[in-house]
């Protein structure tokens, strides 16, 4: 995550980190980001105020129940476009020319080429590695390609019951929009290196923040699969 923060604009320390907790977690107000970063609101205004007059944050009026209206928080376009998008528009517009050529199919292969490549790379490692600790160097995989991931366990009531796979920038989110079998194949792609069925969640094509995969605990899958 560092090597994300350092990139930002040439911004560090809180603006840098608030940058990030509103890409992973926007819209934010100053009171949740004050929560966050353990700071009165009033002094994390200043700093988004920078932001702001940079042209990197933008904020709404928002009305959350009774009370007086507040002020959320979020990435205006140049905000988003400080995290990585590696070559993203180069291979957009290459991929738009080969569907032209030689249809759907061809762009599918080569997706999947690229992330064949990837599991080349990392197979043998995580294939040494138990599940619980597999998805975790996943995470930091994909975060060094700027696809800013993390995984999350999941309990309830203390209980484990599986950890999630959060994506919180998508490398390829241009590719993404044009050619949606582009999630489809990073989707069968994690599922080959993880070894495990994953459960979609959020999907930033559907309009959220980020995109999550499931993964069930090994005691919840194998209810499941008695049931």
């Amino acid at each position: 995550m560092e090597e994300v923060i350092g990139a930002l604009g040439g911004f560090r320390g809180v603006r840098a980190e608030l940058l990030v907790a509103l890409k992973k977690n926007q819209p934010l107000t100053a009171h949740e980001l004050g929560e966050r970063f353990g700071l009165t609101a009033n002094a994390l205004r200043r700093h988004l105020k920078v932001l702001e007059d940079e042209g990197l944050v933008r904020f709404e009026r928002e009305v959350r129940g009774v009370g007086a209206p507040v002020f959320s928080y979020s990435l205006s376009v140049a905000g988003e476009s400080l995290f990585p998008r590696r070559y993203m528009s180069v291979l957009a517009t290459a991929l738009d020319a080969l569907y032209e050529a030689s249809g759907r199919d061809a762009v599918t292969t080569v997706l999947e080429s690229q992330w064949q490549e990837l599991a080349e790379e990392a197979g043998p490692v995580l294939e040494s590695l138990p599940p619980e600790e597999r998805i975790a160097l996943v995470a930091e995989l994909l975060t060094s390609k700027g696809y800013m991931a993390e995984a999350v366990e999941e309990t309830v009531h203390g209980v484990p019951i599986g950890t999630t796979l959060r994506i919180h920038n998508c490398a390829l989110g241009e590719v993404a929009t044009r050619f949606p079998e582009a999630c489809a194949v990073e989707s069968r792609f994690l599922e080959r290196v993880l070894g495990v069925p994953l459960v979609r969640g959020a999907h930033r094509m559907d309009g959220c923040g980020r995109c999550e995969y499931g993964v069930l605990s090994q005691v919840i899958a194998e209810k499941q699969e008695q049931s």
